[in-house]
């Protein structure tokens, strides 16, 4: 399916895959219902849905604005962002006509996400002990998304994520 084009950001291309909108409307519904779950009300749950699937694409797109500046860093910059891969995640996009790089500025250019959300996941721990009442738990939830899903992935190789990238180029050099 065609992305749609949300517009240009610090001179990158940020799109969005359709399947993105439906994934993030099941997080909300799923992220309400865990609240409701835990004895939260209703209305604030829905909220607290609503505010985790938002942070969760902020944090997204931090991870790989991460990536932005590491690639930039490089000389070899990126090109955009494409919202929404396997629905709730994201991938970088680079330039076509990029050459051969080393697999140094490959490594480079993948640990730029998880240095980002390192960072993200302190901020997120120190601001913890501000929130209250059921919001705590959202801050756990983004703390943890930080720590587990996009911080720590660089050191599970897939064939997909940041550790795939880095332990590929490893083996190059």
């Amino acid at each position: 399916m065609k992305p749609i084009h949300l517009g240009n950001f610090f001179g990158l291309s940020i799109d969005l895959l359709p399947a993105a909108l439906l994934t993030t409307l099941l997080l909300w519904i799923g992220l309400s219902a865990a609240a409701y779950a835990i004895e939260i009300p209703a209305g604030e749950s829905i909220l607290i849905g609503l505010v985790a699937a938002l942070l969760h694409w902020t944090s997204i797109l931090f991870h790989h604005l991460g990536h932005v500046a590491a690639a930039r860093r490089t000389g070899f910059p990126m090109s955009g962002i494409l919202l929404g891969m396997f629905g709730i995640l994201a991938r970088d996009l680079y330039p076509a006509d990029e050459p051969e790089l080393s697999p140094a500025i490959h490594i480079q250019r993948a640990l730029g996400g998880p240095i980002a959300s390192g960072a993200f996941s302190i901020f997120f721990f120190l601001l913890i002990p501000l929130w209250s009442g059921n919001w705590y738990w959202l801050g756990w939830f983004i703390l943890l998304e930080n720590v587990f899903v996009l911080t720590l992935q660089a050191f599970i190789p897939l064939s997909f994520n940041d550790g795939g990238t880095i332990w590929k180029n490893l083996r190059k050099k």
